[in-house]
């Protein structure tokens, strides 16, 4: 499984959706998930850079978790996802903090209208309860969202249709902010 996180790692890095050490990835199996570590390196991913813990427990092995495990914990609790990227998108940070929390980024391209629809934004600190409660909520009607001033969180079956949804997200909300720059 961590080789397919490392996939999607190097991806993430490659593309510019993420910093390096930033964001992380999550799979989940059965009762179980394996997610990347804090701080690992995304486009650095080896074996020793993910963790297994629980996906209703906590253990001593949270400890060297991601930071975000809490909000990867809730997002399976809640929803039928298989699969979490969480990037820091750069475009979509930057809508975010347009629309505002609790707001709605509305994609002006066809694509992210037909695949996302309207893109909550949610708030909560890195971590943080409330920020697992808000985006499983979120992530409960839409594949996407993105934290307020923070990055964006995808779901999907695999990691590719996470990765998919992220790299849609990020189109969007870049498309969204090229076109209100020029109608200005």
């Amino acid at each position: 499984m961590w080789q397919e996180i490392a996939k999607y790692g190097r991806k993430l890095v490659e593309h510019g959706l993420v910093e390096s050490h930033f964001g992380n990835i999550s799979v989940r199996a059965g009762d179980r998930m394996v997610i990347t570590r804090s701080g690992a390196a995304l486009d650095e991913i080896t074996e020793d850079s993910v963790v297994e813990v629980g996906v209703e427990e906590t253990s001593s092995l949270d400890l060297i978790a991601s930071s975000e495990t809490v909000v990867h914990r809730e997002i399976y609790r809640r929803t039928p996802a298989l699969a979490i990227i969480h990037a820091h998108c750069p475009y979509a940070v930057v809508e975010s903090l347009l629309a505002g929390a609790g707001g709605v980024i509305g994609p002006v391209d066809s694509e992210g209208q037909y695949f996302l629809g309207e893109i909550p934004v949610v708030k909560g600190g890195i971590g943080s309860k409330e920020l697992a409660a808000n985006t499983a909520e979120g992530l409960s009607g839409h594949r996407g969202l993105v934290v307020h001033g923070h990055g964006t969180f995808a779901v999907g079956r695999v990691l590719g249709e996470a990765y998919v949804v992220t790299t849609q997200l990020e189109h969007s909300c870049k498309v969204k902010y090229l076109y209100e720059l020029a109608k200005k």
